[in-house]
């Protein structure tokens, strides 16, 4: 009985165990075959980024069976290509040398900008059997796909000319679809001998020459940063902000803090769109003490700061800015004019200045329309893509009007002309220890004139030229030199 018994247990406890091991077998079989599914969809959905990894073998492949695509402008001229050397090598042509160095980039030591961004088409081929078949029968590589862009030449090369010798960087975008016209950040360096001057680049710790400035460089935003100030007034102030008035005697003090008017200005009585076109500090200054710190930090969210931006061609940096109820009237003073804990991309600024002339509606910033084959036919197309609302349209008209009297009665004087209308702010951003040293910024967008109606504006040009000075007096002019091309002034002047 007792070995019945034993014998009964026994089999209980292998049907027990013997479950318990079917139980964990399925559950690893599950998982394994949810672990399958999830790298079969991730390898489906990430193929770009899977192919471009530095690391991808096939990408080395298909370099060997592929000569890379070429990029193009706007207007179909060649920007990059490549040829076959009479050793056999492969080379890459680059063909306007500096001049697209940071927006295009390069392809070797690692990659940069569209070269990066677009490596996966530039190495891929969609030509036709019979081109492939002629390649076959004369041992040639297989030609990739091309990547168009939106960028002109001529802006491109304005703005380059425009910012000389100085440091600092310029972005021409237009507001109403979200595309790059042209990118520049200087100093600059030539795509085709990157190899043979990595190891000189990446010694030179202080020019920052690999850095686009555009996307990736951190500023303080100086009185630019006025448009951020004056959207929060006027979104606490719907009913009266036209009602504020100061009198600048040149500086504001609260406490032992003391906010100075730039060299020194003494504006006299001011109200609040005066205040904006003259960029009076002190009155700004007096303006931060008045707004909600906590709701200014809440604006701020929703322009933007201290999170990505919605740009997928190209990398760029977090703009920083925290605002609460703890920060201190010290602190604010120096917000509100753009000085203090403010940092802002010329990326970020621009995106900001298109979404006040496109009435409040942010696009996301494009540099590639379309992907061909060798032949011409379209393989993938990008078209403009909204953001959404960072601002009300109401007080995005508020704002221009303001950027327009920037230009009509205040620092932008010299974008001033009978062919064009243009709005803006200028911007004195002081940096470093030495007293006086500053960046020269402008933000602003034109339009056409019809008649005495002004057109939704075309073109949205922001610029930062670093440790010249003053906005007005050094940014503005390369403004206007970009305006006149993008409308052929010049051309009609001579």
């Amino acid at each position: 009985m007792n070995m019945k018994k034993r014998s009964e247990e026994k089999k209980k406890h292998k049907r027990k165990f013997n479950l318990q091991i079917f139980i964990v077998t399925c559950f690893f079989v599950l998982l394994f075959g949810a672990m399958s599914v999830y790298i079969v969809n991730y390898s489906i959905t990430h193929k770009i980024e899977l192919i471009s990894n530095s690391y991808n073998t096939r990408a080395k492949v298909l370099a060997k069976k592929n000569i890379r695509g070429s990029i193009y402008a706007d207007d179909g001229q060649v920007l990059v290509s490549s040829y076959i050397d009479e050793s056999g090598a492969e080379v890459r042509d680059y063909k306007f040398g500096k001049l697209f160095a940071h927006v295009v980039g390069y392809s070797v030591n690692g990659r940069m900008g569209i070269e990066d961004r677009y490596n996966y088409y530039l190495i891929n081929t969609n030509a036709p059997v019979t081109v492939k078949a002629a390649k076959d029968q004369k041992k040639e590589k297989y030609p990739a796909d091309d990547v168009y862009t939106t960028l002109n030449v001529d802006l491109q090369k304005v703005a380059s000319d425009s910012l000389g010798v100085y440091r600092g960087a310029i972005i021409v975008t237009e507001p109403a679809t979200g595309k790059v016209l042209a990118m520049v950040s200087k100093p600059d360096f030539d795509p085709a001998t990157i190899a043979d001057n990595w190891d000189s680049y990446l010694e030179d710790t202080e020019s920052g020459v690999l850095v686009n400035r555009a996307t990736q460089g951190l500023y303080p935003a100086g009185s630019t940063f006025k448009i951020l100030t004056s959207i929060e007034y006027i979104k606490e102030n719907p009913e009266n902000y036209d009602q504020y008035r100061y009198n600048c005697t040149g500086s504001f003090s609260k406490g032992e803090d003391k906010i100075q008017c730039y060299h020194g200005s003494v504006h006299g009585s001011l109200d609040f769109k005066s205040s904006f076109a003259k960029s009076c500090n002190s009155s700004f200054a007096n303006i931060g003490m008045t707004i909600n710190k906590d709701k200014f930090g809440e604006t701020l969210e929703e322009m933007l700061f201290n999170t990505e931006l919605p740009t997928d061609d190209f990398d760029c940096s977090v703009s920083r800015l925290d605002v609460s109820d703890d920060t201190s009237d010290s602190d604010m003073m120096q917000i509100a004019i753009g000085q203090g804990p403010v940092s802002i991309s010329v990326m970020h600024l621009n995106m900001i200045t298109c979404a006040i002339a496109n009435n409040g509606l942010l696009m996301k910033p494009y540099v590639v329309e379309r992907i061909a084959n060798c032949e011409g036919k379209n393989i993938k197309t990008y078209k403009s893509e909204k953001y959404g609302n960072i601002m009300g349209e109401d007080d995005a008209a508020i704002l221009r009007n303001m950027m327009e009297s920037v230009v009509s009665d205040g620092t932008g004087r010299r974008l001033k002309t009978d062919k064009y209308y243009a709005a803006g702010k200028t911007g004195s951003a002081e940096y470093g220890s030495v007293k006086g040293e500053s960046h020269a910024w402008f933000t602003g967008y034109a339009g056409m004139i019809d008649g005495k109606e002004k057109q939704s504006p075309d073109i949205c040009i922001t610029i930062i030229v670093e440790g010249a000075g003053a906005g007005g007096e050094y940014a503005v002019p390369i403004a206007k030199r970009l305006f006149d091309a993008y409308y052929g002034v010049e051309m009609e002047e001579q």
